[in-house]
C-alpha cells in the first residue's frame, strides 16, 4: 500500500499535466514516500487523456481514469477516492494553482498531528476581486452553519486520513462541503493549513458565478440532512402540526365570533367575508401536507438501504 494517493480531478488541462507531474514526482521522490497519481479525466475534450496515457506507460505509480462525458468534480472525486489505496489521500486540482510542495506537511499533519482531515487556506489569493468577495461571504455562512472553523471550505488542496474517503459519500456538487460531510460521517478532527496559491499559468477558470447560489442550496440541504436525514417527522410533522394548531385556533375564532353575534342579536358577517376562515382554510391544508410529507419521508426512510449505517472508529473483543 503506497503512504500517499494523490487524486486529480481535470477538465480540459492538457497544457499542465506533464508538468504537474514532474513537480509532483519531484517531492515524492526528495521525501521518500511511496505514491500513487490518479488522474480523473471528467469528459475533457482536449488532449488531456493523451498526456495521462503517455504518463501511465513511462511510469507505473501514475493511473488514469476517464468519464465518457463531462459529469462535474464531484463523481470525479468520488472515484478517485473509490480507487485510492493510500494511508494519507491528497487532492488538488491539475491547472497549478496548487502547490504539490505542500504535501510533506499535509501528510505530517495527518500522520503525526491526528487529524482526520486538513483543508487548505489560500490566504493570499490571486483571483479578481469579484471571485474573492462573493467567497468570503461564502465560507462565512458555512462557517455559521455547519460549525467548522475554516477560513476556505472550497480549497481543492485537501488532505484526508483513507478512512475519511472511503466513509463519505460526495454526489452533485457536494465536493464544495467535503468537511461537512466527514463531520456529519463523524470525524470531526479536522484541520486546516495555510497554503501557497498560484495564479493560474495555463488555460481558463471553469467555474461561473452559479456555483455560489448553488453552493448555498447545497449547504442547507446536507444542513437538514445532518438535522433530521433520518428523521424527517420530527421537522415536517413538528411544522404542519403547528400550522394545523393555527389554524384550528383561527376555526374557533370564527365560530366564537358568529356565536357571540347570535348572542347578541346582530347580524353576523359572512363567514367567506372573514379573513381568520382563510388562515385556517389555508393552514390546516398546508398543516396537513407538511404532516403527510413527514410520514411519507419516515416510510422512505425505514426502507432505505442506509437507515442503519454506522461508521465504527474502534472496537475490543
Amino acid at each position: 500500500m503506497p503512504s500517499i494517493s494523490v487524486v486529480i480531478p481535470l477538465f480540459n488541462e492538457a497544457e499542465s499535466l506533464s508538468e504537474l507531474y514532474e513537480w509532483i514526482a519531484k517531492v515524492m521522490k526528495e521525501n521518500d514516500f511511496s505514491y500513487e497519481i490518479i488522474f480523473v479525466d471528467d469528459g475533457s475534450r482536449d488532449d488531456s487523456w493523451k498526456i495521462i496515457t503517455q504518463l501511465g506507460q513511462q511510469h507505473p505509480e501514475v493511473k488514469g481514469i476517464r468519464f465518457g462525458k463531462n459529469y462535474g468534480k464531484s463523481p470525479a472525486l468520488q472515484y478517485g477516492f473509490q480507487k485510492a489505496t493510500g494511508e494519507v489521500v491528497i487532492t488538488m486540482d491539475a491547472d497549478l494553482q496548487d502547490s504539490p510542495d505542500e504535501i510533506p506537511e499535509l501528510y505530517r499533519m495527518i500522520t503525526e498531528d491526528k487529524f482526520q482531515m486538513v483543508s487548505g487556506w489560500k490566504k493570499k489569493r490571486y483571483d479578481p476581486l469579484s471571485k474573492t468577495l462573493p467567497t468570503k461571504l461564502f465560507n462565512a455562512t458555512a462557517r455559521a452553519i455547519s460549525g467548522i472553523k475554516l477560513h476556505d471550505f472550497n480549497c481543492g488542496l485537501k488532505a484526508y486520513h483513507q478512512s475519511v474517503v472511503k466513509n463519505i459519500e460526495i454526489y452533485n456538487d457536494m465536493h464544495r462541503w467535503i468537511p461537512y460531510l466527514a463531520k456529519n460521517a463523524g470525524f470531526t478532527r479536522i484541520g486546516e493549513k495555510e497554503v501557497q496559491h498560484r495564479a493560474r499559468k495555463y488555460g481558463t477558470s471553469k467555474f461561473g458565478f452559479s456555483r455560489f447560489f448553488n453552493g448555498y442550496l447545497d449547504l442547507f440541504t446536507l444542513w437538514f440532512l445532518s438535522k433530521f436525514g433520518k428523521k424527517p417527522m420530527h421537522f415536517f410533522g413538528f411544522l404542519g402540526s403547528l400550522i394545523f394548531l393555527i389554524g384550528f385556533i383561527s376555526v374557533f375564532v370564527v365560530g366564537g365570533m358568529k356565536i357571540y353575534c347570535l348572542h347578541k342579536g346582530i347580524q353576523a358577517p359572512l363567514i367567506t367575508h372573514m379573513p381568520y376562515f382563510y388562515i385556517a382554510l389555508v393552514s390546516m391544508i398546508i398543516g396537513t401536507q407538511l404532516f403527510l410529507a413527514g410520514f411519507i419521508g419516515e416510510l422512505i426512510t425505514r426502507n432505505s438501504s442506509e437507515r442503519n449505517r454506522y461508521i465504527v472508529s474502534e472496537t475490543i473483543g
